[in-house]
């Protein structure tokens, strides 16, 4: 049995698409239908039945499928292990991280990683949180940092940190960063990301909690434009204080604190449950925890 192949058939009954699993492993979707024909015809099985949504596994499909997930996690480990007979762990790990987290972590994460894992490969990408889950699922991503995350059996989470959310406004000639009650909030317009963005969901979910409403001005997905926006004067953002590192000139604007009730947001790291962990993936894991409390400090920290 080709692992190659086995890793191909994996991706496309994960996905349920030959067109989503070529763009995942960058292939073109005829070859990528070859060798998954070219599977069955060896295992004498048909494992997946065509139609023009997509892709199911059968009977065989579904087997084959518990058993490739382990073969290839089996793979990977000896792979490690034999990168430990030379002294280090020498597996990959694809990591997604918000945009503000990523500014502030890239460059003493990468640093540490260098360091300590020498004879690995990483892959930092940025994201927002619905697409970076779905990189989870799809095994694009091996961990990622996500914004309170639903609890699904899907995904593996652990409570990283808490942030604590602001009215982000241009700043004025004698302003103040004096706390605003969430009900003023509700007053004003705001520039705020598409349902269902983390920060979206807490605003309106919050809000309904004192009886108002946001008065959304404009929907933008992308903390950048969102900033763009409002130092043009198109409205306020609620964001955390780190998402100001994502401007060029973060002096531009004043960040005021929420009041009444306050506003936050958590961050949890995730991995997908139906993927052990490797080891040099679980080194990661340990790493990023230690990064982000270098970064951020303890007052950020949440609880575990």
């Amino acid at each position: 049995m080709d692992l190659k192949q086995l890793e191909y058939f994996v991706r496309v009954a994960e996905l349920g698409s030959f067109t989503r699993a070529s763009s995942v492993l960058d292939i073109a979707q005829p070859a990528l239908s070859r060798q998954v024909r070219l599977l069955e015809v060896e295992l004498r099985q048909n494992l997946l039945l065509r139609n023009g949504r997509g892709v199911t596994t059968t009977e065989a499909g579904k087997l084959l499928l518990e058993h490739g997930r382990g073969i290839l996690h089996q793979v990977e480990r000896a792979r490690e292990d034999l990168g430990r007979v030379r002294g280090a762990l020498a597996g990959r790990v694809a990591v997604g991280l918000p945009p503000s987290i990523a500014k502030m972590m890239t460059v003493p994460l990468t640093r540490e990683f260098r360091k300590r894992l020498p004879s690995a490969a990483l892959s930092i990408s940025e994201g927002l949180t619905i697409s970076m889950q779905e990189g989870l699922l799809t095994g694009r991503l091996d961990i990622a940092l996500l914004y309170n995350p639903s609890p699904t059996p899907e995904l593996d989470t652990l409570p990283l940190m808490e942030e604590e959310l602001f009215l982000i406004g241009p700043r004025e000639t004698k302003a103040k960063a004096t706390p605003i009650s969430l009900k003023e909030v509700s007053a004003l317009p705001l520039v705020i990301p598409s349902r269902p963005n983390a920060i979206r969901m807490t605003v309106e979910t919050e809000m309904a909690g004192i009886g108002c409403k946001p008065n959304i001005s404009l929907e933008i997905d992308g903390v950048a434009a969102i900033l763009d926006l409002v130092a043009d004067g198109a409205g306020h953002a609620i964001l955390s204080k780190y998402a100001l590192t994502t401007s060029t000139q973060p002096e531009a604007y004043l960040a005021r604190p929420i009041v009444k009730p306050r506003l936050s947001s958590k961050l949890a790291l995730a991995t997908a449950a139906s993927r052990t962990t490797t080891m040099t993936q679980q080194a990661m894991l340990e790493l990023i925890q230690e990064v982000a409390g270098q970064v951020f400090g303890p007052t950020e920290r949440t609880a575990q």
